[in-house]
């Protein structure tokens, strides 16, 4: 943490203080170090941005939006903004013009700043919005106005250190839209003390500073990415690497190192499909048996670490072999081994597949949150990992289980409110100050979270059978590294049935290695593709209780993207859409039976 000698108040006094105390260390960066800013030369760019923006009219209180890839600009701009005593709020890259225009009235912004790439949807978008300005940061389009002209705005008259010092603790600092899995997203408020709480909380497990490093590539517009390196950053001096593409998250590892990192499930996947495929590939005999007896030797070691129990001497011996011969080598290869802590959250992670992660000796705790929680409930504590469970919860949250199973949370990290919708935030916090999660879970004797699923999403089959779909998907996932997603479907039926959509990426892998050809939709029903998914299946079900396990799949030939019809901007399954959709194909699934 930076050494302070009180808390700040707000997170505009964060960064003053954090900029202060390591001028000449580098803040933000590219991989490539083609864009670099001291902490020094960040805070004179967001004073001369911040002036800029109050000469087009922004004032404490408005909003600002974002349209960015991740790019040190954004953090720029973003921080700028809140030294207004405005709310910067981004948007998914991925969203339609008529989603966009929809978060635009909501957020009732008049300055918005994007990509050039982002132009044309905007313009599409802004339509009857009240936005004024639309700031273009690395081209100039007709219409726009550019970075210089931004700054080219500023009033000489303009007072920064007063308008900074203004901002209070509970003013807004930004808002972060649901992803929007039953309907529009809802604008989550969040005050500067919201996220200084959050801070402030999750640093007694997990305490950064500035020696650490952190890759930013998830979303932006997710209150993951803005808690764990934006805000973090301002608080605590860690040095951001701003990654445009999140498809290169794996490729940029090696060259970055960092010491911090998160990820959602689909990448951890991901992570352990490429290991599967490196070993599969080979050609020592000798090799490839010493990294599996390794690698099982990890495992065996960190599934005694979650239990609780001690390592057996022979054990322990073994271990420290395999570390020192396989494992600490994939470490360095993945670029993953100057982590001293990552963290999975955003979804459920198959606890089979954070087993192996662990067994390579990646410390990754598990952790629950939401948006309207300023992220992080609960988290693992690093040193005391328990698989299958998203961990105690931090000093600012209470947690309690109600009568139906329920998860309620209190606290100073509850949000304000969704943003012009009294109604939804009634009825998401009760008169008591409790938030109702909508998620399922439980409570051990030390205090470690067990989620259980969403409260609407559990399955219950025609025997009454309640089941956790989640649980199941897992099982599916972490079993085949082709799949890009999975549903599973069996409320008021006799059996589960599943649908599954292949990852364009792994399956062109697949092809490559067994000599396919063809486009992702003739590939997705190629015998030999078929027969390995058959076999994942299999693999999978053999996890499972008989009642959760799959008893017919369809294997679709379409390609599920973030922001489509069946998921969410944060790779969230929409449910209901889906049914509706697929619903020839489980009709048909269930039609023999």
């Amino acid at each position: 943490m930076t050494p302070r000698s009180t808390t700040p108040s707000t997170l505009c006094e964060a960064f003053q203080t954090t900029a202060a105390a390591y001028p000449d260390r580098v803040a933000l960066r590219t991989p490539d170090d083609s864009v670099r800013y001291t902490w020094r030369e960040y805070a004179q760019r967001v004073q001369r941005l911040a002036a800029g923006l109050a000469g087009l009219g922004v004032q404490r209180g408005d909003t600002v939006g974002l349209m960015l890839t991740n790019r040190p600009e954004f953090h720029l701009l973003d921080t700028a903004a809140m030294h207004l005593g405005a709310a910067p709020f981004s948007i998914y890259n991925s969203l339609t013009a008529e989603q966009i225009s929809y978060v635009l009235g909501n957020a009732d912004n008049r300055v918005m700043i994007c990509e050039e790439q982002f132009v044309p949807v905007l313009r599409q978008a802004i339509g009857d919005t009240k936005v004024e300005h639309l700031i273009c940061i690395d081209a100039h389009p007709e219409g726009t106005l550019s970075l210089d002209d931004l700054e080219a705005a500023a009033e000489p008259s303009f007072d920064f250190e007063a308008t900074w010092k203004a901002v209070q603790p509970s003013d807004l600092l930004t808002l972060i839209y649901t992803s929007g899995t039953t309907g529009p997203p809802k604008g989550v408020e969040l005050t500067h003390a919201n996220l200084i709480t959050e801070i402030e909380s999750t640093s007694v497990y997990l305490p950064t500073g500035p020696d650490d490093k952190i890759l930013s590539y998830l979303p932006d517009a997710h209150i993951a990415n803005r808690w764990g390196s934006h805000y973090c950053s301002l608080y605590t001096g860690l040095q951001i690497t701003t990654l445009d593409d999140l498809k290169q998250a794996i490729t940029v590892l090696p060259s970055l190192r960092p010491t911090l990192f998160g990820a959602v499930p689909q990448v951890w996947y991901k992570l352990k499909a490429a290991i599967d495929r490196t070993l599969a590939e080979e050609p020592s005999a000798v090799k490839k048996k010493l990294a599996l007896w390794a690698i099982d030797v990890g495992r065996k070691r960190a599934r005694l670490q979650s239990d609780g129990k001690p390592i057996p001497r022979g054990l322990a011996v073994q271990h420290a072999i395999a570390d020192r011969l396989v494992l600490s080598s994939i470490r360095a290869k993945l670029g993953l081994d100057n982590v001293r802590a990552a963290v999975t959250g955003a979804a459920a992670i198959s606890p089979e597949v954070l087993e192996f992660v662990l067994g390579l000796g990646i410390p990754c705790s598990e952790v629950w949150g939401m948006s309207e929680t300023s992220c992080v409930i609960t988290m693992n504590p690093p040193d005391a990992i328990r698989i299958g469970t998203v961990g105690k919860a931090v000093s600012a949250a209470k947690i309690k289980v109600a009568d139906d199973g329920e998860l309620l949370v209190s606290g100073p990290l509850i949000m304000k409110g969704y943003r012009n919708d009294p109604e939804k935030t009634a009825d998401a916090i009760d008169a008591d100050g409790w938030l109702h999660t909508g998620d399922i879970g439980e409570i051990d004797a030390d205090g470690y979270v067990r989620l259980i699923d969403r409260k609407k999403e559990l399955i219950v089959n025609a025997a009454g059978k309640n089941m956790s779909p989640a649980n199941i998907e897992g099982a599916l996932r972490a079993a085949c590294p082709m799949l890009g997603g999975a549903v599973a479907i069996g409320n008021d039926r006799p059996y589960n049935v599943a649908l599954l959509a292949l990852d364009p990426d792994a399956l062109a892998v697949f092809a490559d290695q067994h000599g396919l050809s063809g486009t992702h939709e003739e590939l997705a029903q190629h015998p030999v593709v078929l027969e390995a998914i058959a076999k994942s299946v299999e693999e999978a079900n053999s996890k499972l209780s008989r009642v959760e396990q799959i008893k017919k799949y369809k294997v679709l030939t379409t390609i599920w993207e973030p922001s489509g019809d069946e998921l969410t901007p944060t790779m969230k399954l929409k449910r209901k859409p889906i049914d509706a959709k697929y619903a020839e194909e489980i009709d048909a699934l269930y039609a023999s039976s």
